[in-house]
């Protein structure tokens, strides 16, 4: 059920926590994308590197997570922040935040979690982003803190390996349990949102789980669980239009940003041939 003041009330039982996933629950899109693309006008990334993250934001805008696509992502993302500082990663995070994901946050969601905390409850993030990217946003939207991924690094720079799994699917519900003992959380009473399939471990750890933002597949799943199901994407009339020119803008943006590439890339080899033929006159 939607939070109210009553239905949050806490019954003498153990605290209450609700457990949020991050991207498209909280933040309209992938945050790392949007982090990525930070970082790339900071330098750290090529720009063939944010076409690739581009193309990933739209397949998820698409088709939803799969555990494939996160694969992908997790082996480019750890290849690439290799050497990184922690410290660096996490000011520009800091940044980023202000400049993109306040901006993408939804109304609706945001208003749930503040509900929670007003009435004592614990809240946390569950993301598979860099610990320290959930961390830093949970700060922002004052919860309690977050549970992610989390990146070896050693004296202050990433390695480029994992300590343990990317926190995603089975992961979430794993990580919940066990911070669930250390605080002594009372999952029966406590609440999970997600927007994803994948999020179903999660949701399914507690008593009152419900799909924000759901794709398809979590959404005819919750249908048949009897979850509450809320959607905070500005849909219109029968709610595909709005998702259609979204998802499409943003496929679009993607292959765009290839099509530059590309016509650097042959106009760049062709002066290079002229300027060869030039020369050997």
């Amino acid at each position: 059920m939607t939070p109210t003041e009553r239905e949050l009330a806490n019954d003498g039982q153990g605290r209450i926590v609700a457990f949020f996933d991050v991207d498209n629950t909280i933040i309209r899109g992938a945050s790392p994308y949007h982090i990525a693309r930070g970082l790339r006008r900071r330098g750290f990334f090529t720009r063939r590197e944010v076409v690739g993250f581009a193309w990933e934001q739209a397949k998820y805008l698409l088709f939803g997570e799969t555990k494939r696509q996160m694969n992908e992502v997790r082996e480019e993302a750890l290849s690439i922040i290799k050497g990184w500082s922690v410290a660096e990663m996490t000011s520009i995070a800091e940044d980023v935040y202000d400049e993109v994901l306040a901006l993408r946050i939804f109304p609706g969601t945001k208003k749930i979690l503040d509900n929670h905390m007003r009435q004592g409850h614990e809240v946390w993030l569950v993301t598979a982003s860099p610990v320290e990217v959930g961390r830093m946003i949970a700060r922002r939207l004052g919860a309690t803190g977050a549970l992610g991924t989390i990146a070896q690094h050693e004296r202050g720079y990433y390695t480029g390996a994992l300590i343990g799994d990317l926190m995603h699917g089975e992961k979430k519900a794993q990580a919940a349990r066990q911070l669930a003992r250390e605080r002594r959380l009372d999952l029966t009473h406590s609440y999970g949102y997600g927007d994803s399939l994948n999020d179903v471990p999660l949701l399914e750890t507690v008593g009152n789980p419900c799909a924000i933002n759901p794709e398809l597949r979590l959404r005819r799943y919750a249908k048949r669980r009897g979850w509450d199901l809320r959607d905070f994407r500005g849909r219109k009339g029968n709610g595909r239009r709005s998702i259609v020119v979204r998802t499409t803008a943003g496929t679009a943006w993607a292959l765009l940003s290839v099509l530059r590439i590309l016509k650097r890339t042959v106009v760049g080899a062709l002066r290079g041939l002229v300027h060869s033929l030039v020369r050997r006159r």
